[in-house]
């Protein structure tokens, strides 16, 4: 099984989600993050102060799927998630050494 975390951008959202729901993934957690990487952050003018905003608003999704199926989520997050602009974001693909059902019990794949 592989763990695949991916950064985007908040209103790719949706798109993403259908695109995953088209392939076959059956589910997906989602945090609403902040960070900087190359896009580094800019600066806003509020009420006539400016302000350096360092922190990029994302959305963070952790998915989990079976090890064959890793480099088509992979691929149709990419494909969908992009704009062609800074900021679209980073994927990351780690191993998952089990997974477990709370409600019934079952493990690894048959967990997801």
């Amino acid at each position: 099984m592989k763990m695949i975390i991916a950064a985007i951008k908040p209103f790719k959202l949706e798109e993403v989600r259908e695109a995953l729901t088209e392939i076959g993934v059956a589910g997906l957690m989602v945090t609403e993050i902040k960070g900087f990487g190359a896009q580094a952050g800019h600066t806003e003018i509020y009420r006539g102060a400016e302000y350096e905003v360092n922190f990029v608003p994302k959305m963070k999704l952790e998915i989990v799927v079976a090890a064959d199926q890793a480099d088509q989520v992979v691929e149709t997050i990419t494909n969908t998630a992009r704009t062609g602009k800074i900021g679209d974001g980073k994927i990351f693909v780690l191993d998952v050494a089990q997974a477990v059902r709370v409600r019934t019990g079952e493990t690894d794949l048959e967990a997801l």
